[in-house]
């Protein structure tokens, strides 16, 4: 059996497939700040028995919790004579360009735990003067006694030779084995002092939270007589081993949230649709990605907390390219000073959570609308729903204040709701350049399936792909992941002036290091693929695109099609390209996979039985057109493959509702996805 674990942040997911292909799911509350707990309560409640799991996947929140929360460790930087200000100078650029009262982000290392030290590497990777280890030794007896529990060192141009971070390295972990070290060339060796220190700072930051999470789950798995391999999930969309994320945790920044979107690549393939957009709604946030021709899409331009306020702080590791926004089930609805309704991102989370969990929350959500429209039933949640705290809740919070009845004023949130949602969806499809209606919605959460066929009409969208156990899928996504690991490497060429012999040793210097890693973690040869990136640029300009390049070793022909490919994708991202213009290679990225063994899926019977044995109710549905409907609610454990019903309708199962307006239809294909015509030609 291999399983799967997803911590959100307000429940935590099971997915579990046999070899038969048989899937379970399970929910439970995720449980700060043990969210080990919450991992051992789930597998708990699936009644999945632990000596059976062979392999168990991991997606977790610690990282980027540990990070917003600011409850990271207490964290020092050892940097170059003259760049101890690098954090606070940062970019120039601004992203609120008119606003005067702008203030860059704080540094997570404050001033007086930045130490300078004498050394000097130049562009090349040339010394020009050698590490000064008195230097190094003086900042660490500072450090020590300034009780710090964590160490980052990032030197100039070590990108390019890391040879005088790796003496430190060496020295700190001889005269202060216990702190917790990272060096830069560690987590990147990508350009560019401001992100790659900043990325250091960070790593460092959640290293000792990492070590003791994963350190707790991994005893507390085997307390209940776990012995399975284990893997952890990254931002890259590929999973590793507990051992090697405990190295650099920065990579699991966005680690649950990822796997939805590759699940969804994997499952767009299996029902024939190359390009989806991927849409998680959670409890906390509604998250989103487009994947174009089965590629999801990977970039190191990050930041954590960035808004179109506040630049925020970047990460240069691999990431999927997702835009989140703080609207799920959870986000609350409230009025501004200006008398608005606005829905987010303040969450009631977990605990309290929405008023109609009864845990003591009071401030009406998104989750509470959808019950007094009627798209969720009162019968789907763990306890008694009290209906008319959840009336009073959206009556004096919001409907009073806007001279609603609890009914309209239950839609607006909704509508306000799905507009933001909207808006996030246009970010990563029509405001990039990509048509919608190439494109199929993949809709996952437990709030996806309820706001997806609406929200896809909006867009545009023709298909909605409803997967099974859609509310924890992002979890099924991490089981058909394999091991990943990503190499950038600086290397700045003119296309027209590359060495070949120069360019194909940096690749095979890269495979070397991917092999060797991968054969530290138990991966035979054959079990490896490669794929090559290089990020390209026109002459004189300052940002570069990722571009899928041909296998190394390269030959002059291979220089002339990663050129094409670069013109097409310089259009597709920025609506021009400028064939005949000089190109150069800003950095070489090779992908390396380890392929893990995937569950086979099981499809389902063909509906033998009348449609009408499926019904669990009809009840009435306030639409946003058509008003109040007498909407037929079947359950969605009964429907066969090949049966078509038009809405409106409701398709429901224990953790999900997905909710079809009029003039749209949902049909039960081989494997149980619901796959929804919104309407759109």
């Amino acid at each position: 059996m291999r399983v799967a674990t997803d911590i959100g942040g307000t429940f935590t997911d099971l997915v579990s497939v046999d070899k038969h292909g048989k899937i379970t799911v399970a929910k439970s509350h995720t449980t700060p700040p043990n969210f080990e707990q919450g991992v051992i309560n789930v597998i708990s409640k699936s009644q999945v028995d632990p000596k059976e799991i062979e392999v168990f996947f991991h997606g977790t929140t610690v990282i980027i919790n540990a990070l917003t929360e600011r409850k990271g460790a207490k964290t020092g930087l050892i940097t170059t004579k003259g760049f101890r200000d690098v954090l606070e100078i940062g970019r120039a650029n601004r992203p609120d360009l008119y606003n005067v009262r702008f203030e860059k982000p704080k540094p997570f290392v404050p001033r007086y735990l930045r130490c300078e030290v004498e050394e000097r590497l130049n562009y090349k990777g040339e010394v020009l003067v050698p590490l000064n280890k008195d230097d190094v030794k003086a900042a660490l007896e500072y450090l020590k006694k300034e009780g710090v529990e964590a160490v980052a060192v990032a030197y100039l141009h070590s990108y390019a030779n890391p040879v005088h971070e790796e003496e430190t390295v060496a020295l700190i972990k001889e005269l202060w084995p216990d702190v917790a070290v990272t060096a830069s060339y560690e987590v990147t060796k990508e350009w560019r002092e401001y992100e790659r220190t900043s990325t250091t700072v960070l790593n460092s930051y959640v290293k000792p939270v990492a070590s003791r999470y994963i350190d707790k789950l991994d005893t507390k798995l085997k307390e209940i007589g776990m012995k399975s391999k284990e893997y952890i999930m990254q931002s890259n969309g590929g999973t590793t081993t507990f051992e090697q994320s405990k190295v650099a945790p920065i990579n699991m920044v966005e680690s649950g949230p990822v796997a939805g979107v590759f699940g969804s690549a994997v499952l767009g393939q299996m029902v024939g649709a190359q390009n989806v957009i991927a849409f998680d709604i959670g409890g906390t946030t509604a998250k989103c990605s487009l994947v174009e021709k089965g590629e999801v899409k990977v970039s190191t331009e990050y930041k954590i907390e960035k808004t179109d306020r506040t630049a925020g702080y970047p990460v240069k590791v691999p990431v999927v390219d997702i835009v989140e926004i703080g609207n799920g089930g959870g986000s609350i609805a409230w009025i501004d000073g200006g008398g608005s309704l606005r829905v987010g991102p303040k969450s009631a989370g977990a605990l309290p959570g929405p008023v109609a969990y009864g845990k003591g929350g009071t401030e009406p959500t998104t989750t509470d609308a959808c019950l007094l429209t009627g798209r969720l039933s009162a019968k789907n949640f763990d306890y008694e729903v009290d209906f008319d705290a959840v009336k009073k809740a959206v009556n004096e919070k919001i409907a009073k204040k806007l001279g609603l009845s609890v009914e309209d004023a239950a839609l607006g949130i909704i509508r306000i709701a799905d507009s933001n949602m909207l808006n996030a969806l246009k970010l990563i499809s029509v405001r990039k350049g990509y048509d919608p209606r190439d494109f199929s919605l993949v809709a996952f959460g437990g709030g996806g399936p309820m706001h997806a066929p609406i929200l896809a009409r909006e867009l545009g969208v023709k298909k909605v792909i409803i997967p099974v156990g859609a509310s924890v899928f992002s979890a099924w996504g991490m089981l058909m992941t394999d091991l990943r690991h990503d190499y950038v490497q600086t290397y700045i060429r003119r296309t027209y002036e590359l060495n070949l012999d120069e360019l194909n040793n940096q690749w095979q210097a890269l495979e070397n290091e991917a092999l060797a890693q991968f054969k530290a973690e138990d991966f035979s040869k054959d079990r490896i693929r490669f794929s090559y990136y290089a990020d390209m640029r026109y002459l004189g300009q300052e940002h570069t695109v990722k571009v899928l390049v041909p296998a190394g070793p390269w030959k002059k022909e291979d220089i002339d099609e990663a050129n094409a490919r670069f013109h097409r994708d310089h259009e597709q991202n920025y609506s021009f390209k400028l064939e005949g213009a000089a190109t150069e290679i800003v950095n070489l990225h090779l992908v390396a996979f380890g392929l893990v063994e995937k569950p086979e899926m099981s499809k389902i019977e063909t509906m033998k039985d009348p449609l009408e044995t499926a019904i669990m109710e009809i009840r009435p549905v306030l639409y946003e057109k058509d008003g109040w409907l007498d909407t037929k609610v079947y359950d969605r454990a009964k429907l066969g493959a090949g049966v078509t019903i038009e809405g409106p309708v409701i398709v429901e199962e224990p953790t999900a509702s997905t909710v079809l307006a009029k003039g749209q239809s949902v049909t039960v294909d081989a494997y149980g996805n619901l796959i929804i015509e919104t309407g759109v030609r």
